[in-house]
């Protein structure tokens, strides 16, 4: 049996060939998708004053949104925490002024500057005499002869037995003893009229050649303030010595303060009122402890945070802060 030998494709075959597969597989394959363009298809043709306008709408749109959230103004400002510091701090400052104890300190403190500046300032007056008594003592000596010389010590010496008679009264009227010596009283004055004697001798009319007001009420002025502090300082002692920094009437503690209470509206507790103390206490107590649990106070409150809660007198409310600090420890 003999076989045909196949013809050899020519180079157009194999050309229409190729090209009938290559549409073959285009028909088979998937479109391609279409590229988007750079540019969104609604500004297409549109100017730069209409994208303009269009995102300030799209900007008034989103702040009117935000504008109804009120979270910004619940934020305390820097200047609003400053003044709020500064209300916290004058309300404790005032709650510590009303303590006993800090009225007796700020008492005490004001009398040892109230003495010093007298002393101080009686110190001055009599120094300022020196020269007044000197030309009085010196008589019209030559200068720098022991008669001149000597009359500089007449006011020193005599300031120095005035100074030790008012710094022991001042000294004794501070520790609540005043010294009530009519002696030393006759003392002080004899003292401050010699003084002032000898200043103002020289300069009185019909004494001095030409008589002038103004340097005789110059050279008194020592001698006058020394008498007006030397009669004020022992009144000014003696009322700081009837001072009452608040007594406690149960206890005669001087240093306790005295109780009072906060302004109370018509639905307070009426356990605050209680007559029995023992009762009031642990009621209050029981209470704080119910706002402490509830988050309405501290783990350890003051006793203004106790007070104020609680709407009782200060010394309940010391009591409780007391009692919830052993109870800790």
């Amino acid at each position: 049996m003999m076989t045909t030998p196949t013809p050899e494709p020519s180079p157009d075959d194999v050309a229409r060939g190729l090209a009938e597969l290559e549409r073959h597989l285009g028909e088979q394959a998937p479109p391609l998708p279409a590229i988007p363009s750079a540019r969104p298809i609604e500004t297409v043709g549109q100017t730069k004053r209409v994208q303009r306008l269009r995102a300030e709408v799209a900007e008034a749109h989103l702040l009117a949104d935000l504008q109804g959230d009120d979270a910004p103004l619940l934020v305390d400002t820097a200047k609003v925490r400053k003044r709020r510091k500064q209300a916290r701090e004058a309300a404790r400052l005032h709650e510590l002024g009303q303590d006993p104890a800090m009225r007796a300190w700020q008492a005490a403190r004001m009398r040892r500057v109230l003495v010093a500046a007298a002393m101080v300032s009686l110190t001055l007056a009599l120094a300022w005499s020196t020269a007044g008594v000197q030309t009085f003592a010196a008589d019209g000596a030559p200068a720098w002869s022991p008669s001149w010389v000597f009359a500089w010590l007449v006011e020193p010496f005599m300031s120095l037995a005035l100074l030790v008679v008012v710094g022991a009264r001042a000294y004794l009227g501070t520790r609540g003893q005043p010294i009530e010596s009519p002696t030393l009283v006759r003392i002080e004055w004899l003292f401050l009229a010699l003084t002032l004697g000898m200043n103002a001798w020289p300069y009185l009319p019909g004494v001095a050649e030409t008589f002038s007001i103004s340097r005789l009420v110059l050279h008194i002025l020592g001698p006058v303030v020394a008498v007006a502090i030397v009669t004020a300082l022992p009144i000014i002692l003696a009322a700081f010595t009837r001072l009452d920094h608040g007594t406690d009437a149960r206890s005669g503690n001087p240093l306790t303060p005295l109780e009072y209470r906060a302004n109370t509206s018509a639905d307070s507790d009426p356990r605050e009122h209680s007559d029995d103390p023992g009762q009031g206490l642990d009621a209050v107590t029981a209470h704080v402890r119910h706002l402490i649990a509830a988050g309405q106070l501290p783990a350890y409150p003051s006793a203004a945070a106790i007070r104020r809660a609680a709407r009782c007198g200060m010394d309940t409310a010391r009591s409780v802060r007391d009692a919830l600090v052993k109870e800790a420890t």
